[in-house]
């Protein structure tokens, strides 16, 4: 088992997986800008690992609501 990578980056379709969204969802976030996205040098989004699992925890606080 690996350990806990907080500072690895996600693609746009493994942050929709865990939000169970389309990956096109993910993309509107970043642009919107809910989420911040790191650009590869091929102009791809990342996102990074830690800060979507937090937003993850604020997306199912309100959720519960």
């Amino acid at each position: 088992m690996q350990p806990h990578d907080d500072d690895a980056l996600l693609t746009p379709s493994e942050v929709a997986a865990m939000f169970r969204v389309n990956p096109k969802t993910v993309t509107r976030w970043a642009r919107a800008g809910k989420i911040s996205a790191i650009r590869t040098l091929g102009g791809h989004r990342r996102f990074r690992a830690s800060e979507i699992r937090q937003f993850l925890e604020q997306v199912e606080d309100s959720e519960r609501i």
